[in-house]
């Protein structure tokens, strides 16, 4: 009997009417933060966060809305308006709700860490949600039943999760995260919104800080919606407009003096005038014809995130992965990737005069690539100095076919070589990276027989972004394959390599005058010698595009503008080799013993202690020394 009660209780509660309570409402008289999942515990205030009460609402069963697309920056709350939402469901609008994140690792630590406390901290939903401790719990990792309705979680990696029950709710977060195919079915997102098709009075909530262009889902979700943008009025003249990134100035390394300039009368506004300009904020949209709503703010509007931390975040940003992470998560944009070759004579025109096979000042190691050709092998020996600065050295062709002996005695000749740099001293490659793709049993072969401390054996891999890790800890190379005979074969992401280069390509010179005033060259600046034009053409031959495959899915792809890319190859396995050195997690200790083992003036003391000397191994060659040692 009390089965079937429980039944009945269930059947009348998921048959009564939607009530009247918007989301929002719901939020501020029942949600409650916790300590462990919010730094500012309490209960719930949706006046902290005035811009998320409109997108809330159209939550709500009563706004007519089906489909809320929000993106978004870093600490703006998408999240949470999704909790609050989810909190809505289980009290006041049962029914079957479906929930992903972009893993199903990520949907049980989201379950663990966030749901978790939504409901133990707010008195009414734990009400509603049975103890994990009880023997027949509904209340799972994955699964939270309660009277009406059910909510799962899943990950967008997991088709059998995202086809597993018809939803009349579904919650899509952090969407460009996800992948365009799972297990072979389909696009994740078309999937789990195949679930909600029963349901008349569905709801779909799509959430995510934006990834790149042509390949962000929330961006194109976005732009199909009747796009609202947030509008706030300034404190002076009382105009609105939208905030932007480029309106927030600071003198130089001053970020603790930022303000937002009004872009209409100019004035400046001091961070703690942004409550107040929230307060009085309002969406508007620009194709009010959409039936899809869109919501897109930016990082500047968070109460989280000051003026100052924006600018310290713009400082800190020196390379494109680092301003990437910016872009996205600061402006609320999708990131270009800087795929598109810059013009080979601007390059040819701005040559240098030091000479070829010199070391100049502040080049501090050496790395070299091969690219392995039917008839020949092509070397560039590259220089690298702080902030990824580097200088072409020397660009070599050594003609041969390269299943004969010959051409790879050669390679040996030139690995054997000393480069004398401008302290007087020579420097030797310390890293060689040759690629694997032509005559890859001769290359093993020939890779095998040299010091695996000074050669490795590389293989491209092209998908963007393959055999990289996160900004924090940006490595190129990954973990290697081992073949037959101890050799390992390393993969490169390629792809990264490319699009980092050419963001370095692209970068100015300072002037003269700069230069003598104290001005350092951009990070990852690059230096040419007197190369001819057809280095500068190779070097320039591939752009980057978004392309379509066979089931309609867009992906990034490199494309060769010219025939021959050899010099472009050969710079991308320098690159590798350099990051196989470490230079991507170099401390300044390990800059300074490279500066003193070239008796070089170090460019900044360290806080650190100090280090042992750098080991080093000398000859005596034209009477100086050969440095060909190991840094790290």
């Amino acid at each position: 009997m009390d089965a079937l009660q429980e039944c009945l209780t269930h059947a009348a509660l998921a048959m009564r009417p939607d009530p009247r309570l918007s989301v929002s409402e719901w939020a501020d008289s029942h949600r409650h933060l916790s300590q462990t999942a919010s730094g500012e515990p309490g209960p719930w205030r949706t006046e902290r966060t005035p811009y998320l009460r409109e997108i809330m609402d159209c939550l709500s069963p009563s706004n007519p809305v089906e489909k809320i697309v929000f993106m978004k920056g870093a600490q703006i709350g998408g999240t949470e308006a999704g909790n609050n939402w989810i909190g809505y469901v289980v009290h006041h609008a049962p029914g079957p709700m479906l929930a992903v994140q972009p893993t199903v690792e990520m949907a049980k630590r989201w379950s663990k860490q966030r749901i978790a406390s939504l409901i133990d901290s707010t008195p009414v939903l734990r009400e509603r949600v049975k103890e994990a401790r009880s023997r027949d719990s509904g209340n799972t990792v994955q699964s939270k039943e309660f009277p009406g309705g059910i909510l799962v979680m899943t990950g967008a990696n997991s088709a059998v999760g995202l086809r597993s029950m018809p939803v009349r709710y579904l919650f899509l977060d952090e969407v460009d995260a996800y992948d365009f195919d799972v297990d072979g079915e389909g696009d994740p997102v078309a999937l789990a919104s195949q679930r909600t098709i029963t349901f008349a009075n569905r709801k779909i909530f799509l959430v995510s800080t934006p990834t790149i262009q042509g390949l962000s889902r929330i961006e194109l979700e976005y732009e199909q919606s009747d796009r609202r943008r947030w509008w706030v009025p300034c404190p002076h003249c009382d105009e609105r407009q939208v905030l932007e990134e480029k309106q927030l100035r600071w003198p130089k390394d001053c970020p603790e003096e930022a303000l937002y300039y009004c872009a209409l009368c100019g004035s400046g506004i001091p961070d703690h005038r942004k409550g107040w300009m929230n307060s009085r904020g309002e969406w508007r949209a620009e194709r009010p014809e959409s039936t899809v709503a869109g919501f897109w703010l930016s990082g500047l509007n968070s109460p989280w995130l000051s003026w100052r931390q924006i600018a310290e975040r713009k400082i800190a940003a020196r390379d494109d992965a680092a301003m990437k992470v910016y872009v996205n998560t600061i402006e609320a944009r999708t990131w270009t990737e800087s795929g598109e070759a810059p013009e080979w004579q601007r390059l040819y025109d701005r040559r240098e005069d030091y000479r070829i096979s010199n070391v100049p000042q502040g080049g501090l190691f050496l790395t070299a690539g091969v690219d392995v050709q039917k008839d020949r092998l092509e070397i560039e020996i590259v220089a690298w100095g702080r902030d990824r600065e580097s200088w072409s050295v020397d660009y070599r062709v050594l003609a041969g076919d390269p299943v004969k002996p010959d051409v790879w005695t050669a390679l040996d000749e030139l690995l054997a070589e000393a480069f004398p740099h401008d302290s007087g001293t020579n420097l030797a490659i310390l890293k060689l990276a040759i690629d694997t793709g032509y005559a890859t049993q001769e290359v093993y072969d020939w890779v095998r027989r040299q010091s695996p401390d000074r050669v490795i054996a590389i293989k491209g891999v092209d998908r963007l972004g393959a055999a990289i890790g996160t900004p924090s800890h940006m490595d190129i190379m990954n973990s290697g394959k081992r073949k037959r005979r101890g050799l390992m074969v390393w993969p490169v992401g390629a792809s990264f390599c490319k699009s980092e280069l050419y963001g370095c390509l692209r970068k100015d010179r300072p002037t003269d005058e700069q230069l003598v005033l104290g001005e350092k060259y951009p990070a990852g600046f690059c230096h040419f010698p007197k190369h001819g034009e057809e280095y500068f053409k190779q070097l320039t031959a591939e752009r980057l595009v978004t392309v379509k495959d066979r089931r309609g899915f867009p992906h990034r792809e490199w494309r060769k503008l010219r025939e021959r890319n050899e010099a472009l190859d050969c710079r991308v396995y320098a690159r590798a080799a350099a990051s196989a050195v470490g230079i991507d997690r170099f401390t300044e200790v390990i800059w300074q013993k490279l500066e003193r083992a070239l008796g070089q003036k170090p460019l900044q003391q360290a806080s650190a202690p100090e280090a042992k000397p750098v080991p080093v191994k000398t000859a005596q060659p034209m009477q100086r020394r050969v440095i060909r040692s190991r840094y790290l």
